[in-house]
């Protein structure tokens, strides 16, 4: 711990400066097209947006319908599979230099309990990660949580999490975000019923794309607003601007610790953005939104555990309002890591000390141990060997055991 505690807010810094250029860039390219120009990707583009691009290429207003449906319902993946319509309009298309945007699975593992986690391999040969935690309730109902990445890598480089130690490449753009889910709903042959954006990458660094997504997510994937999850580790000013869009979505805050000392020491970014100021950003939010914030608290045994740190918590949490909610996350083993994961008992208590303080608490079943589904750990596995072939399939493979 000791060397913990000399951590500085650079890398909230530094990330606050390689992220600008990288929006930037990511901004979403007009629909007149030519044929020097990059890449231009379908995938994430509304109903009105595709109507306008059929006639900007001659071609009727319901054609921009058909290829809604095309992307969306039936997820073709090439422009040339649009069997529905005129080749002529298909061969524009690909000359102007439009995709559909969908990318390739590079490695897809399968844990005993369902779970799946996927690498995408994107055009630039970089690899991102998803999960897919299928879930059968009670009542005989299915639900399918597509857990997201918003960008490659993350560089917060919080000291427990596997992303960070990867480093950080980019961030990604609307449609490699969305296209996440539709490669979860292929491998289960499912829809999606929930989103959270709780994988590699710091989703406020990348607002705007991720914003994008989550659009295309809810008005062209369909999926309810209140299914999906934004979380942040905690970037300064980022969340008053996602308060102003009034999503009926949660914000999940990655909190880790109930004071500013220990939490320092867990998330470097802390420095540059102190407790206080974060939680008097949070009960603005609800204040904006009427919406609930879930704070997620991974346990780490021996650092954060104790029951102290809970009644702590509890404290400073009723000092700023009693509509919250902490999600306990059990800390899931990655290679390298000094920390470990507190036994079931210690769990129990943290559980007891919040809920007799009238905290409403769950504590998040931990999925997918035996698939490296920590966020990040796949990735890992797989950055440091070249990609000299691309994967010709896509359907899960099971672990070795």
């Amino acid at each position: 711990m000791a060397a913990l505690q000399h951590v500085s807010s650079a890398p909230l810094a530094r990330a606050l400066r390689s992220t600008r250029a990288a929006a930037a860039a990511a901004a979403a390219a007009p629909l007149r097209s030519s044929q020097a120009d990059p890449p231009r990707f379908l995938l994430g583009l509304s109903e009105p947006d595709l109507r306008n691009l059929a006639l900007q290429f001659g071609h009727q207003s319901y054609r921009g319908k058909q290829l809604h449906d095309l992307i969306y319902k039936t997820k073709a993946r090439e422009i040339q599979d649009f069997s529905h319509l005129p080749q002529a309009f298909r061969d524009a298309l690909c000359g102007a230099g439009w995709r559909v945007g969908r990318s390739p699975v590079h490695r897809a593992v399968t844990a005993a309990d369902g779970t799946v986690k996927i690498l995408l391999k994107l055009e630039d040969n970089r690899l991102v990660e998803t999960v897919g935690i299928p879930v059968e309730n009670d009542d005989g109902s299915f639900r399918l949580t597509a857990c997201v990445s918003s960008q490659v890598g993350c560089p917060l480089r919080c000291s427990f999490c596997a992303t960070g130690k990867g480093g950080f490449s980019r961030n990604l753009r609307p449609h490699e975000i969305v296209e996440q889910v539709l490669a979860i709903e292929d491998i289960f042959k499912h829809r999606v019923t929930n989103v959270v954006f709780m994988g590699m990458g710091e989703p406020m660094l990348n607002l705007k794309s991720v914003l994008e997504a989550h659009r295309c997510l809810n008005k062209d994937v369909q999926i309810g607003q209140r299914m999906i999850t934004i979380s942040t580790v905690g970037v300064p000013n980022t969340i008053k601007m996602l308060a102003s869009h009034k999503l009926q979505s949660t914000l999940a805050v990655s909190l880790h610790a109930p004071n500013q000392k220990l939490r320092e020491t867990i998330v470097p970014s802390a420095k540059a953005y102190p407790l206080d100021a974060l939680m008097h950003d949070c009960k603005e939010y609800f204040l904006e939104t009427g919406r609930r914030v879930s704070f997620e608290y991974t346990l780490l045994a021996g650092i954060n555990d104790k029951k102290e740190h809970a009644v702590e918590l509890a404290g400073m949490l009723h000092q700023y309002g009693r509509s919250y909610h902490v999600n306990l996350i059990p800390f899931n083993p990655i290679e390298g890591s000094e920390y470990r994961r507190p036994y079931k008992k210690v769990v129990l208590a943290f559980v007891e000390a919040l809920e007799s303080r009238k905290i409403t608490v769950s504590v998040r079943q931990t999925r997918g141990l035996d698939a490296n589904a920590a966020c990040g750990q796949l990735r890992n596995e797989f950055q440091k060997k070249p990609l000299l072939e691309p994967s010709s399939s896509a359907e899960p493979q099971a672990l070795p055991v």
